[in-house]
């Protein structure tokens, strides 16, 4: 049975806001994962013989419809390629973004050290005032860990920027960073879209800008 039709002058619930959410960091340190286990929560857990993904080749995004204090939020989170020959376009996306989750893997001592040299990249290309989180993540694996926590709430600090440690495999604290960073740039007030269901590669298209 249909549900109840409205009238003409019932009022069109508003399109929800799109926010564009960049993860950086370098290859391999679980970006892809960390997305997927926020998007796509029913698929097997990351590093499953089933889930071993492939380094992302350029650029790759996914959607996700959200509420945040009453207001929808959709999320386009773009998931950007860490390996030095991609550096270029990578960056290229983070113009226009109102946030960014920079990841570092706790195995991995490299991928710590050029934090200083994404975030150098997020201030240039986003400009300095944009909200950034900082995970350090494949917390599972203590038993491999290399980067003590102290040093990423350390570097955390400096930046002014929350900081968690995320297991994608184990679903430890990758919602809570999400709904974090989303609610900081909501409640910052500044520019945040209007959603027309256009997905622009070349961000060419302008949108309403909405004013809270």
């Amino acid at each position: 049975m249909a549900g109840p039709r409205k009238g003409p002058g019932a009022a069109e619930e508003p399109p929800p806001l799109l926010v564009k959410i960049v993860m950086a960091g370098e290859s391999c340190v679980g970006k892809t994962s960390i997305v997927r286990r926020y998007t796509e929560p029913d698929s097997p857990p990351a590093g499953t013989p089933a889930t071993s993904y492939l380094a992302t080749i350029g650029i790759d995004f996914k959607v996700k419809l959200v509420m945040i204090n009453d207001t929808r939020v959709k999320l386009q989170i773009w998931d950007t390629a860490g390996q030095e020959r991609f550096h270029t376009l990578s960056t290229s996306y983070f113009r226009g973004a109102q946030g960014f989750v920079l990841v570092y893997d706790i195995t991995n001592l490299k991928s710590f050290q050029s934090i200083t040299m994404w975030m150098q990249d997020i201030y240039e290309k986003a400009g300095d005032e944009v909200d950034v989180i900082l995970l350090g993540n494949k917390c599972d694996k203590e038993s491999e860990r290399v980067v003590p926590k102290q040093k990423g709430e350390k570097i955390a600090w400096e930046y002014g920027i929350p900081f968690f440690e995320t297991s994608a495999k184990d679903n430890v604290n990758i919602e809570h960073a999400f709904s974090l960073l989303t609610k900081e740039i909501l409640e910052k007030k500044s520019c945040v879209l209007y959603d027309l269901d256009v997905v622009t590669l070349n961000e060419s298209k302008k949108r309403t800008c909405c004013a809270f």
